[in-house]
């Protein structure tokens, strides 16, 4: 199997989680990646133990101005190497999981003549999902609402798994979570009897929501009752815990720069303040999390507030606007949740879990049943 997944972690953790689910069920299995040297996979699969092609693709993107018109070269360039990679490796399937790099994989695939599946893991989808899936008649979504937005035929054939998820956190329903929380708040020098609010701004951290965090960590540094935890992305790291240190705020705070664990980053949290990519919403909604949702303004055709209310429609999540972002609108948010525990198993219990723990197994198996076809037609 060749997976194309590239850009972001939204795409790349999906596709390591369907690799991991492929390699369960055969373990002998050849799995490669394809992608691009621009995008976090170049660290993320190799560190995961699998091996990484790259093509030469640019971003579907209409912010490349004039060499947006390139772009139909760059992809038949692109597809051209991505179709070398397919055939030198072997692959019986082809799996597009997103992101620019997905685009050529899934075309590759079909100047191959091998069978792809694509996955749109983003209640919109993006652009190079809306091309990949008029290439193939086998295209799986994370959220069900996303095949309203698809095209009549693509979205009349595609088939909602969910989103694959890592191995932790889709077994992390609340039972596991509850065994889990005293190691998870340990882990975190969360104080006995706190209350703990998560800030999780993605692969990279937030600006908008470390800075609303440490302004929230200001208003409650004299309360005992009340412990943040704060992803900061490595690179603002030592300047948060600076001003934590400097303003009194560490009683109260815990800022750190990458969770390695995000099982227990859920079991010490009762609320989580985060963006709304599409893997961060699937995680809530398995883990049964109660969260405040900041979509990113500038995702393409705002996918992350079509994300968000995956959860704030049924009363999962609140969601709150970027600009809205700041320690006192927090605060109003916040406090009176955290004052009525009534109010938060109310959220969890809104949460619909879906099938996205079990997502990469059902795509693993997908995989396989178009591998036996593919063996089917060269032995006919």
């Amino acid at each position: 199997m060749v997976v194309g997944a590239g850009g972001t972690g939204g795409h790349i953790y999906p596709g390591l989680a369907v690799a991991d689910a492929l390699r369960r069920a055969v373990p002998d299995a050849v799995i490669s990646f394809i992608g691009t040297e621009r995008g976090l996979e170049t660290r993320l699969i190799p560190e995961a133990g699998y091996r990484l092609h790259t093509v030469d693709m640019i971003p579907f993107d209409p912010s490349l101005g004039s060499r947006r018109f390139l772009l139909p070269a760059d992809l038949l360039r692109s597809g051209m190497q991505a179709r070398r990679v397919i055939e030198e490796q072997g692959a019986q399937v082809v799996v597009g999981m997103g992101g620019y790099p997905s685009a050529p994989a899934v075309l590759g695939a079909r100047l191959a003549g091998r069978p792809s599946l694509v996955h749109e893991s983003n209640a919109v989808p993006g652009r190079a999902n809306r091309f990949a899936t008029a290439l193939t008649p086998h295209v799986a979504l994370a959220f069900e609402r996303s095949r309203e937005h698809l095209a009549a035929r693509a979205g009349a054939r595609a088939e909602t798994v969910g989103m694959p998820l890592a191995g932790a956190v889709a077994e992390l329903d609340p039972l596991s979570r509850a065994a889990l929380r005293q190691e998870a708040r340990r882990s975190f020098g969360v104080p006995e009897g706190a209350r703990v609010v998560l800030f999780n701004g993605g692969s990279l951290g937030a600006a908008r929501l470390t800075e609303a965090a440490q302004q929230l960590a200001e208003r409650w540094r004299g309360r005992p009752d009340v412990h943040l935890v704060i992803k900061t992305g490595p690179a603002a790291l030592g300047a948060v815990r600076a001003r934590l240190s400097a303003g009194g705020c560490d009683r109260v705070a815990t800022a750190v720069g990458y969770l390695d664990r995000m099982d227990l980053a859920y079991a010490a949290a009762d609320v989580v303040v985060c963006r709304a990519g599409s893997a961060t919403v699937a995680e809530l909604a398995t883990v049964r999390m109660p969260a405040v949702l900041v979509p990113y303004p500038h995702a393409p055709h705002d996918h992350q507030t079509h994300n968000a209310r995956v959860l704030s429609d049924p009363g999962a999540g609140l969601l709150l606007p970027d600009e809205q972002t700041t320690g006192d609108r927090l605060a109003g948010l916040l406090e009176p949740l955290l004052a009525e525990p009534a109010r938060l198993a109310a959220m969890s219990a809104a949460a619909d879990p879906g099938t996205h723990a079990r997502a990469a197994d059902l795509m693993a198996s997908w995989v396989l049943r178009l591998a036996g076809r593919a063996r089917s037609r060269v032995a006919a």
